[in-house]
């Protein structure tokens, strides 16, 4: 059964308008989720997944960071933004929405959506979170045929098209959806860095505004996702020191199927998501 949707709009502190789909729980309420995309990911590709959650009864809501997908200005060249409020704004205003009342709010992130949750400055609003691909973006994690592949790229090729274009064309290189300039720089920047940001010496207070995160996390990664590796997974997690953390790796050959950075959210993936769901359930389970 394919869950309807319903559009939504939220508003983020400074006023931004972010599109939104909420997918109704189709069995009794066990939850609400909220699904932080990856970088360049428009929501829609989350849409299955929101599916599954909804018959499993979580309420499911996915939406676009500013910038992107539903939620980009007409024009990308000249939209300047920072990377960062994708947490501290645009994932804040869905979290603030969604936390009306006593239902256990949850968070699934994937990529950048793991990240983006040391940036909320309502992290204790979410009963747990349950975080694929997570990493740290560093060539230095990667199997050398992969590192030579992503230098290339952040080195060469995307200078060159983000300055021809005023944006960058992820798009044309068949790789998501196109993003600000500022975005590239901004991930560039922190992709050089073995810790990503918490080696960027102009956000000195970062670190400690992640430690601050106390809400039970689950940070699971394939074993085939050359952009976030275990030991990538690793050299982020650490930031989340205050949480109570497990780390869980998933062998593809157990799924029979490939994984790499995307396929957590493709059909091939759902015992993950039964995973992810039941876990979230026996959050809430009566001690």
């Amino acid at each position: 059964m394919h869950a309807s949707s319903l559009a939504l709009n939220f508003v983020a502190a400074d006023g931004y308008r972010l599109a939104g789909q909420r997918f109704a729980a189709q069995a009794p309420l066990r939850g609400r989720l909220v699904v932080a995309g990856a970088t360049a990911v428009p929501q829609g590709f989350y849409r299955r997944f929101a599916e599954f959650a909804s018959a499993q009864g979580f309420e499911t809501v996915t939406f676009d960071y500013r910038g992107m997908g539903q939620s980009r200005p007409p024009r990308l060249r000249g939209f300047r933004m920072d990377m960062l409020d994708w947490g501290r704004q645009d994932l804040a205003a869905v979290v603030d929405a969604l936390a009306v009342d006593d239902v256990p709010l949850y968070l699934v992130g994937h990529s950048f959506g793991g990240h983006a949750l040391g940036l909320l400055p309502n992290h204790h609003k979410l009963a747990g979170c349950y975080l694929f691909g997570l990493g740290a973006g560093w060539h230095g994690y990667m199997p050398r045929g992969e590192r030579l592949r992503v230098l290339t790229m952040w080195r060469v090729v995307l200078p060159l098209l983000t300055w021809s274009k005023g944006y960058c064309p992820w798009r044309m290189l068949g790789l998501g959806e196109d993003l600000p300039r500022d975005v590239f720089h901004q991930w560039r920047r922190w992709c050089q860095f073995p810790h990503f940001f918490f080696d960027d010496p102009q956000l000195p207070d970062l670190a400690q505004r992640y430690a601050q995160v106390r809400t039970p996390i689950v940070a699971a990664n394939a074993l085939d996702d050359l952009w976030a590796l275990p030991a990538s997974r690793d050299a982020f997690v650490r930031g989340y020191s205050g949480a109570p953390l497990q780390r869980k790796e998933i062998d593809p050959r157990l799924l029979g199927t490939q994984v790499g950075h995307m396929g957590y959210f493709r059909p091939q993936a759902q015992a993950c998501w039964q995973e992810a769901l039941g876990w979230f359930g026996s959050l809430a389970a009566p001690a």
